[in-house]
C-alpha cells in the first residue's frame, strides 16, 4: 500500500507529538521509543522511517515548541499585539509566568520543563534548546531596540522567565510558586521600561 507525501509528515509530526509531551512528563531516559511510538498509535519499526535515533527525535520535540506553545498560539490569534514589539514581549512575559502555563504540564517550555535532560542528551537536543533562548531573547531584544544595555536586560529577562519557573515547577508550596512567579515578572516587565 503507498501513502501520499503528507501522510509521512503528518505521522512525523504525530510522533513528535507525542515525544514531546511524554518527555515532558516523565524526563527522556524515562520514556522510550516503544512508548512513544504507541502513544502515536503506531509501530516501533515507523520510528525508524522517520528518525535515526532517540537523540534526534528528542532534539525535534524540543524544537517543536516554538510552534506549538501557547505564545505562538496566542499571537496567531492576536496578530494586533505582533505589531507593537513591547506589547509582545509583555505578553510574553505575562504568559510565560502564568497560572495557565505552569498548569498546562503537556506545553511545558523545555527550557523549564528539560534543561537537566537537555544537558546530558547530547548535541542535537542542545542546539534545538540553544535555539529556544535565542528566539525567546530575540523578542526581548526587539522591544529593548535602541537601548544601550538591549542583549544583556534580554538576556536577564529570559533567566527570569525561565528560572521563575523552574522555581515554581519544583516547590510544592502553591504560595511560594505563585510569589516567585510574581517577582520574576515584575522585575522582567521592569527591564522593558526605558527611561
Amino acid at each position: 500500500m503507498s501513502y501520499r507525501p503528507e501522510h509521512a509528515v503528518q505521522t512525523r509530526a504525530r510522533v513528535i507529538e507525542s515525544a514531546r509531551r511524554l518527555f515532558n512528563r516523565h524526563g527522556f531516559e524515562q520514556v522510550t521509543i516503544d512508548q512513544i511510538m504507541a502513544d502515536a498509535g503506531l509501530t516501533r519499526g515507523a520510528f525508524y522511517h522517520h528518525f535515526r535515533s532517540k537523540s534526534e527525535l528528542y532534539a525535534a520535540a524540543v524544537a517543536s515548541f516554538a510552534t506549538c506553545n501557547p505564545f505562538a498560539i496566542r499571537t496567531a490569534d492576536d496578530a494586533d499585539k505582533l505589531r507593537d514589539p513591547r506589547a509582545l514581549a509583555r505578553m510574553l512575559v505575562e504568559l510565560y509566568l502564568s497560572d495557565e502555563t505552569l498548569a498546562n504540564i503537556d506545553l511545558h517550555c523545555p527550557l523549564y520543563a528539560l534543561p537537566s535532560d537537555v544537558a546530558r542528551a547530547g548535541l542535537e537536543p542542545q542546539e534545538a534548546y540553544t535555539s529556544l533562548i535565542r528566539g525567546m531573547g530575540h523578542i526581548y531584544r526587539t522591544a529593548l531596540r535602541g537601548v544601550r544595555d538591549a542583549p544583556r536586560r534580554a538576556e536577564a529577562m529570559v533567566a527570569l522567565c525561565v528560572g521563575g519557573m523552574v522555581l515554581a515547577r519544583t516547590t510544592n508550596d502553591p504560595d511560594l510558586r505563585r510569589s516567585l512567579r510574581a517577582s520574576a515578572r515584575h522585575q522582567a516587565l521592569a527591564l522593558l521600561k526605558v527611561e
